[in-house]
């Protein structure tokens, strides 16, 4: 039997089911929408969650056109009730708004066109209607005009549009309208960053209100997004709303994969011997009641595997956008924040307010807003809740360890090229053997930046901590600095090789457990010396060399040197 391919990138239901992909049954989903009986229902989940997959789905179900064998073996085939009274029963419009990305509101104005008219030019035939009067057939024309290659409708008909067409579908079929909009807030957040956020939350607000508000051409109506945008700057009137987001217990296990669903997925490919550190890296996002993975990350991760058994996980989900928001945090922490986020690193949870309702503009007008975006967009997950309502945040896995890491170590480079002064002190005392300014100046920077404390995080985990940081402040005012080169036998932590002075360095970072710093200088040292990670230093011509054992405790330090 032929393999299934590994579905990434992705994103309709019918080609991953027709060409054989490897498809986690999520049908389910099409079930629970029905018995909620919600007119209109919004799914807020952070990025490369299955989403955009779970559209496609729905539209390939309710279709006219579907193919109803597409179905055939998954969950909902089994209510045979439902698929016999919904199955391919309803006309389907389908937008999704993830790619508007325009620098001004004009660009964006004309993509939203485009998306809009699009999908309405699907539906052309019905024009032929002669039970449509001529009044919905002008309506119709002005959402799919098109001059000079694009879409012209003018800004009140793009308003109407949508509620103009959900109208003369249901005329020309007799029948209710589905309207299914994915990732209705991309406009909104490339909107804010681009400097023209009031013009474009006017504009959305009106397409769906019009479209949404007391419609009686819609049988239903789903949206998604990462966000709820506060309902006053939305959603404005729109009484037939149900929002679920990762809070809500209700649809939780249809977005994401389960361990059950991993397992059974890293099973079919062979390699159910990397349960284990998939786990540690791509699952604890809690939506609900339910505890999910990353999908995104898991079908990545697998297809690396199938080429490299011995492949280690990557930052696949982290790597596929900006991540801006963890860097603002970050660059802008006061002494609180800087504590929080050494809780957080420490495997420790912080106790917030989330405001489920926010603006974009209000995202930044405070730090415990960004809180609330970081949880909603999946940079942090809920452990609990508190019994005065508070939410107790933690960083979901391994993954969003390592990418919280890389964002403190860049704003930590980007400090130190700015004020480079101490950073040329501590790099020059490293390479001239003044130990007692290498510990003092090494020892000022974990007291004034964030760090990490002694609980449960693994004792690797935080060596690397450590590693990074004091990585990310010589990298950054020196070319000669190396990380985990290989030397001897096995890999030094951090080499330096100044061709000038001739002399080579090796550091090797330990963290100590039980605060006995000297003890764990010494283990360092010893680890040089019986590695011999000398040697590539000796070849590369170096005259003089410099062994640096390094211990750390929360913020302290203490530098052993050998030569």
């Amino acid at each position: 039997m032929i393999e299934k391919a590994l579905p990434i990138g992705v994103e309709s239901f019918e080609k991953i089911i027709k060409d054989n992909y490897y498809y986690v049954d999520k049908t389910g989903l099409i079930a629970d929408l029905l018995i909620s009986r919600a007119e209109v229902t919004l799914f807020t989940r952070p990025r490369r969650f299955g989403k955009s997959l779970n559209m496609s789905m729905l539209k390939a179900f309710f279709d006219l056109k579907a193919d109803k064998n597409l179905f055939e073996g998954l969950k909902i085939s089994e209510n045979k009730d439902m698929c016999d009274k919904y199955l391919g029963k309803y006309p389907v419009i389908s937008v999704t708004l993830k790619d508007v990305s325009g620098c001004n509101i004009a660009e964006a104005k004309s993509q939203i066109k485009t998306i809009i008219g699009k999908e309405a030019l699907k539906y052309s035939y019905v024009l032929d209607n002669n039970s449509l009067s001529d009044e919905e057939k002008s309506m119709y024309q002005a959402i799919i005009e098109v001059k000079n290659g694009e879409f012209v409708m003018d800004d009140m008909v793009l308003r109407n549009s949508l509620m103009n067409l959900t109208h003369i579908i249901h005329k020309h079929y007799d029948r209710k309208v589905i309207l299914l909009i994915d990732e209705y807030d991309v406009p909104l957040d490339k909107a804010h960053l681009g400097g023209y956020y009031d013009e474009m939350s006017i504009l959305i607000r009106d397409i769906l209100s019009m479209v949404l508000k007391s419609n009686d051409s819609l049988k239903l109506s789903v949206l998604t997004g990462c966000l709820r945008i506060a309902k006053e700057s939305i959603f404005t009137g729109l009484n037939n709303l149900r929002v679920q987001s990762i809070s809500d217990v209700g649809f939780s296990e249809w977005f994401g994969f389960t361990d059950e669903e991993v397992e059974s997925l890293l099973a079919y490919y062979g390699f159910t011997d990397k349960h284990d550190i998939v786990r540690e890296w791509y699952d604890g996002y809690r939506f609900g009641k339910s505890n999910v993975y990353c999908p995104w990350d898991v079908i990545n991760y697998i297809q690396t595997l199938r080429s490299d058994t011995e492949a280690m996980p990557e930052l696949y989900w982290s790597n596929t956008s900006s991540n801006g928001l963890l860097y603002d945090m970050i660059s802008g922490a006061n002494d609180q924040t800087k504590h929080e986020i050494e809780l957080l690193l420490s495997g420790e949870e912080v106790k917030k307010e989330i405001h489920s309702e926010l603006t974009y503009r209000e995202i930044s007008d405070s730090v415990d807003n960004i809180w609330s975006v970081l949880y909603m967009t999946g940079y942090l997950t809920m452990r609990s809740r508190t019994e005065s309502g508070e939410y107790e945040l933690v960083i979901p896995n391994r993954e969003i360890y390592s990418l919280l890491k890389s964002n403190i170590y860049q704003h930590l480079k980007k400090e130190v090229s700015e004020r480079p002064t101490e950073a040329n002190k501590l790099f020059a005392a490293i390479v001239n053997g003044d130990v007692e300014s290498f510990e003092r100046g090494f020892s000022d920077y974990l007291l004034n930046h964030i760090s990490i404390r002694d609980t449960n995080v693994r004792k690797e985990m935080k060596e690397n901590f450590y590693h990074g940081y004091l990585l990310g402040i010589l990298s950054a005012v020196s070319g000669a600095v190396v990380s985990n080169r290989e030397s001897g036998e096995g890999y030094a932590d951090i080499i330096i090789k100044s061709t000038e002075k001739r002399v080579g360095v090796i550091l090797e970072i330990k963290y100590a457990e039980n605060e006995n710093l000297d003890m764990y200088c010494n283990e360092a040292l010893k680890q040089i010396e019986e590695k011999n990670y000398s040697r590539s230093l000796i070849d590369d011509g170096m005259d003089t060399l410099i062994k640096y054992g390094v211990a750390c405790y929360k913020k302290r330090c203490k530098v052993k040197m050998a030569l």
